[in-house]
């Protein structure tokens, strides 16, 4: 089978450090390619998956409109000379505008909350060519408003690069890995290792203007104490198997609704147990007193930490190989694929 992938245009494909989409969609090209099948990748310029074929955009930012309209025409390109079964869209919509009228499958994937207007044009124009899917449940039945069909997928994680650590060390410390900004709740994991008298190390990027500045440099920077809080910043994928391998628990306390959060299947791969919120995607992800612990507020969250010691790191671990694998996420998407290129010559 031939499919054309394709990503954002303002990373490449993988991301040098972070990038969520695009770190899916390398997963994806390298699975399908195992698997047999041809595959073309339309994304940023300096991408080095290894796709059959690379395209790369002429538009450099999603948000312009003289760029996604050079986009589009790049997409039209693209599977003119690639000559595609299926084209699974990671990037926008509007890219897929010249082709949605035509009988070639389309997909449309979608990591953050879809609008619903635009899924319904979607619809409009691209009749039963088109379908959806989503990183979660969560998102699916927020897409579904705008109508058309709707899949749940759950993003991958290479379990082979985050290898299991059965066990940690005595007092290991507790793991806060994503952006340091309000709504993944840094602020929140700070309180609860100190109050539960626990290391904690913060790793992440973070703002340097505007609110997310205030917020690190009011909130964040003025707690940070070595031995006791730490920031060690941005890390890569070794450095963050090493982190999430060594820590007792993560804890991101989200305050917002998490479409998906690959963090977290990242942690589950290495055997860690995972402290957060059920907000959004997160219930699909973390079992309760399985995987880890969903919590409201921060004394619910220094209960939970207190309680580590409960969670199996080798459930943990089997969660994330038996539903975030790419070789169980990949399987998903091939038999979409499948049955979408099937109705087309039915």
């Amino acid at each position: 089978m031939r499919i054309l992938l394709t990503a954002d245009p303002e990373l490449p494909v993988p991301p040098p450090l972070y990038g969520g989409i695009e770190r899916i969609v390398d997963a994806l090209v390298s699975q399908l390619r195992a698997r047999g099948h041809v595959v073309g990748l339309l994304a940023h310029r300096d991408s080095t998956s290894p796709a059959t074929n690379r395209y790369a955009w002429p538009g450099r930012r999603s948000q312009r409109a003289v760029d996604t309209a050079r986009n589009s025409l790049a997409l039209r390109r693209a599977i003119a000379h690639f000559g595609p079964d299926v084209v699974h869209s990671f990037s926008r919509l509007l890219y897929l505008l010249p082709v949605l009228p035509t009988g070639l499958p389309k997909i449309m994937s979608y990591q953050r909350l879809p609008g619903r207007r635009q899924v319904a044009a979607g619809v409009f124009f691209g009749g039963k060519s088109l379908e959806f899917t989503g990183c979660s449940q969560y998102i699916c039945d927020m897409g579904a408003r705008g109508g058309g069909r709707w899949h749940a997928i759950h993003n991958c994680v290479d379990i082979g690069v985050y290898p299991f650590q059965k066990t940690v060390a005595a007092g290991a410390p507790l793991v806060f890995l994503s952006r340091v900004e309000r709504l993944k709740g840094a602020h929140v994991a700070i309180e609860v290792a100190l109050k539960t008298g626990r290391r904690l190390i913060i790793a992440g990027n973070h703002g340097e203007h505007g609110e997310e500045g205030e917020y690190w440099r009011k909130e964040i920077a003025p707690r940070l104490n070595p031995g006791a809080v730490e920031y060690v910043g941005p890390v890569n994928d070794q450095q963050k198997a090493e982190l999430l391998g060594g820590a007792s628990a993560m804890i991101v306390p989200i305050q917002w609704d998490e479409p998906f959060g690959i963090v977290f299947a990242e942690a589950l791969a290495c055997g860690t147990p995972v402290i957060s919120c059920a907000r959004g995607a997160l219930p699909e992800i973390v079992r309760q007193g399985i995987d880890g612990y969903l919590v409201s507020g921060v004394e619910e969250a220094c209960a939970a930490v207190e309680k580590i010691p409960r969670i199996a790191r080798s459930d943990c671990r089997a969660r994330a190989e038996t539903c975030f694998s790419t070789r169980v996420i990949g399987s998903k998407y091939e038999q979409l694929y499948e049955r979408m290129r099937g109705a087309r010559t039915a």
